[in-house]
């Protein structure tokens, strides 16, 4: 599921997908309410995305993704059991929505027993994997707090940039305002989706 040029990388639905690069912002909700989660706009600043998290939900464990209009778009959950506490990894998984039928496992996530160690390798699936014998397709490289990290692909190619702007990271020191790179042909809708997850494994505005 590598990345290339002038391609799309469909994961849930094309329309997400920009033949140009497209630069989007995240905000933190304000703190009426832990876990609230964050909005998305775009250069306009139209609200694109929103995620929810488990303050609005009431569930720990689970994020929404939704497009601007407020329909959920993806819904992801951490998985548990017995099968977690015996593993390396926690795993999160995201399923598109669909109404009128089962929902359907798009990717899966492996978050490391210990989100503190910067150097822990968080990466992810994108399924059904097929006749693919990789076991992941993406990987997130630097570390989200700092708000200085990358998706990249299993070739090395970045699809996505996590950063704060100067003149941003003067003014505001806790980073709830950053900026997502999202490359040509990805899906934005995907990319926002696993920042939702990192959002939580570090304690930011989605837990509670």
């Amino acid at each position: 599921m590598a990345a290339e040029a002038n391609t799309i990388m469909q994961v849930i639905s094309k329309i997400y997908c920009s033949s140009s690069q497209v630069v989007l912002v995240v905000r933190r909700r304000p703190h009426v309410v832990n876990g609230g989660g964050f909005v998305v706009t775009n250069c306009s600043q139209k609200v694109v995305f929103r995620v929810d998290g488990c303050g609005v939900l009431g569930t720990k464990g689970e994020l929404v993704l939704r497009d601007g209009n407020g329909d959920a778009l993806l819904l992801i959950r951490r998985k548990g059991g017995m099968v977690e506490a015996l593993s390396l990894h926690k795993k999160w998984k995201g399923y598109t929505f669909d109404y009128e039928g089962p929902r359907k496992l798009v990717f899966t996530l492996k978050e490391p027993r210990s989100s503190l160690a910067k150097n822990n390798a968080i990466r992810i699936s994108i399924e059904p994997k097929g006749s693919s014998s990789k076991e992941w397709d993406f990987e997130i490289k630097g570390y989200f707090p700092d708000r200085n990290c990358s998706i990249i692909d299993s070739l090395g190619n970045v699809i996505a940039q996590v950063g704060v702007k100067k003149e941003v990271d003067e003014l505001m020191a806790s980073k709830d305002l950053y900026h997502v790179a999202v490359k040509p042909g990805i899906d934005q809708a995907f990319v926002l989706g696993v920042i939702a997850v990192l959002d939580y494994i570090y304690g930011e505005s989605t837990r509670c």
